[in-house]
């Protein structure tokens, strides 16, 4: 299946590597938005990030999502269901769940091929915002929390496509879902900005609250953890809530996949 669905990748080349080096452009925004932002304050530092900071924290961003960016996982999912396509999966011997995981394996085996040099040039062109490289131990954490991310951005997006078993459409579920994942995932900026703010909750920020929230995963906690804001014991505990995060989508996705097609009535196709 991953052999399969690397070839199907690779079929429109040109497509899809100018639609990877496309994804790089919003990095000029973000280096033009954040330089104006610090130029019209005297604070040298916002939340305890400088200019520097946030232009690297948003190179380190973009390589997160690159690994935990799922998109049209929930909505192909919930298309299947729809048109009765997937009644294929029932009656041969392939795993519905591990063939999304292949396929989607594949995809970002592709796109780190085509990636790599842009990445490379960019990465280099921009050093001058990086602060030293982290230890060994650091990059060790930093690469595990990128595949972990990868792991929980497709198994949340597979669940939410699963809901197609009990709602005829699920775009606006999948849209209120990415809505909230780009807030709190701290794509849009980092969540230590929330840490003034109240949460409701008696003796909590709103940071403290999301940060107990799977979104953090996807883009903030491996540019946190190469940038040294999350270090020792915080570190180690933000990993293990990572993994267990992991294991509960893998468990929530796998029964909606056993619970859902027991109600499904097979149709269309």
């Amino acid at each position: 299946m991953l052999a399969i669905a690397i070839e199907e990748r690779l079929v429109y080349r040109g497509d899809f590597a100018l639609g990877t080096l496309m994804r790089f452009l919003p990095i000029v925004t973000q280096v033009f938005l954040w330089t104006a932002v610090f130029s019209a304050t005297s604070r040298g530092d916002i939340a305890g990030y400088s200019r520097n900071d946030i232009v690297a924290y948003y190179l380190l961003t973009m390589l997160s999502r690159a690994f935990s960016s799922m998109p049209g996982l929930a909505g192909g999912i919930a298309r299947s269901i729809r048109d009765g396509s997937i009644k294929k999966f029932l009656v041969q011997p392939v795993d519905y769940v591990a063939f999304l995981l292949a396929t989607r394996v594949a995809h970002k085996l592709v796109y780190y091929v085509v990636a790599a040099i842009p990445f490379a040039v960019v990465f280099f062109l921009c050093r001058g915002f990086f602060p030293p490289a982290p230890d060994a131990a650091t990059v060790a954490a930093f690469l595990l929390s990128l595949v972990l991310s990868f792991l929980l951005g497709f198994f949340m997006e597979a669940t939410l496509g699963m809901l197609g078993f009990w709602f005829m459409e699920v775009s606006s579920i999948v849209f209120g879902y990415m809505l909230v994942q780009y807030l709190l995932s701290g794509h849009m900026f980092p969540i230590d900005m929330l840490a003034g703010i109240p949460s409701g909750l008696p003796g909590t920020t709103l940071a403290d609250v999301v940060t107990w929230l799977p979104f953090q995963f996807t883009a903030f906690f491996p540019a946190a953890v190469w940038l040294g804001k999350v270090q020792g014991g915080e570190l180690v505990r933000l990993l293990v809530l990572e993994v267990a995060w992991v294991v509960v989508m893998v468990v929530a996705c796998r029964v909606a996949w056993a619970r859902g097609t027991r109600r499904y009535s097979g149709f269309g196709g």
